[in-house]
């Protein structure tokens, strides 16, 4: 019997997950400009300049430099 619970919890446990991602008919939301993750671009790009220079690390952007100010 604790074998047979056992084994459906498990089932439960691992098709839990088997929805995950969008479907094609919500695609259509999520693509309006409303819902992006970063509103403003520039000021976007700007805080990832001053981050990385602080932080003396390039993040794969296409600057180089570190927080010394040399290029």
């Amino acid at each position: 019997m604790k074998k047979i619970l056992l084994l459906l919890a498990m089932c439960l446990m691992f098709s839990a997950c088997s929805q995950l991602g969008i479907q094609p008919w919500e695609r259509g939301i999520l693509a309006q400009e409303e819902m992006r993750l970063v509103s403003d671009p520039i000021a976007a790009r700007l805080d990832d300049h001053i981050y990385f220079s602080k932080e003396a690390s390039s993040g794969g952007a296409s600057f180089g430099g570190g927080g010394c100010g040399c290029n």
